[in-house]
């Protein structure tokens, strides 16, 4: 690549800005296309394993996923151990919105919003409760474990985010039809565990823990206004598209 490279800005007189835009195109394209390959593997193997009583589609996402890293791993010999990595920011704006809408779109209503009350209460309060559990027993356990002194923000961190407990898992072995309860209330656990997880991590960011004075507990504060912002900025979208979809009539567009 590199020799190829070099005689196209010989014969083209390409300049060193380009020649460095088109090798970061390359390296961009080369993730992007393995992380596609792996994906519709996924997708593939999964489909054809879809009556099966032992496998389901997680179990073959994991498999194919670790056997896609040892083959990178091999044929780079450990130099392009991080190949398929990507910016976390395009996991949660553009995948993770569609699979959690898919999930939602499928779930029963009337079993999801009559049980709303106590998906809240696991979901918001449970946060709370797991939060502080693990923070008190990190703070405790750490240092009698040898491990290096962290500070209190990074005890709060670490409890926030192993109280955010992923059901996907969870969701492939249970049946909807036959426990829609029990399907409903982890579903819907899951969906307001996670937010609340990811609201209250990124107040105690903002937290100053050498200064515990009152503005030490706005945190609080930011957490209820970002709660309370983002369901309120859902339900509003939510309404929006239901009336919009229900007003127009798109087959008459079609006839």
């Amino acid at each position: 690549m590199a020799m190829i490279m070099s005689m196209m800005r010989v014969a083209f007189d390409i300049p060193s800005d380009m020649e460095k835009n088109m090798a970061h195109d390359h390296a961009q394209v080369v993730p992007i296309t393995l992380f596609v390959a792996v994906l519709c593997l996924c997708l593939l193997i999964g489909h054809l394993l879809e009556e099966s009583r032992w496998v389901n589609e997680s179990i073959v996402a994991i498999f194919v996923g670790c056997i896609a890293g040892v083959v990178i791993l091999l044929i780079t010999q450990g130099k392009s151990s991080r190949i398929l990595t990507f910016n976390e920011e395009v996991f949660f704006i553009y995948l993770l919105p569609p699979i959690i809408f898919n999930a939602g779109f499928q779930v029963k209503k009337k079993q999801f919003f009559h049980n709303f009350l106590t998906i809240m209460l696991f979901g918001v309060v449970g946060v709370f409760i797991s939060t502080s559990i693990i923070t008190v027993g990190s703070w405790w356990l750490f240092p009698k474990l040898g491990f290096p002194s962290l500070t209190a923000l990074d005890y709060l961190a670490l409890g926030v985010i192993f109280s955010s407990t992923d059901t996907v898992c969870t969701l492939q072995v249970l049946n909807q039809e036959a426990t829609p309860l029990l399907y409903s209330l982890v579903f819907g656990e899951g969906v307001v565990n996670d937010a609340t997880s990811v609201v209250l991590f990124n107040a105690v960011q903002k937290l100053d823990v050498s200064r515990l004075d009152g503005k030490a507990f706005r945190v609080i504060g930011d957490f209820l206004y970002l709660f309370a912002a983002s369901t309120a900025l859902g339900v509003i979208a939510g309404l929006v598209t239901a009336y919009i979809l229900k007003a127009l009539t798109f087959g008459n567009y079609f006839n």
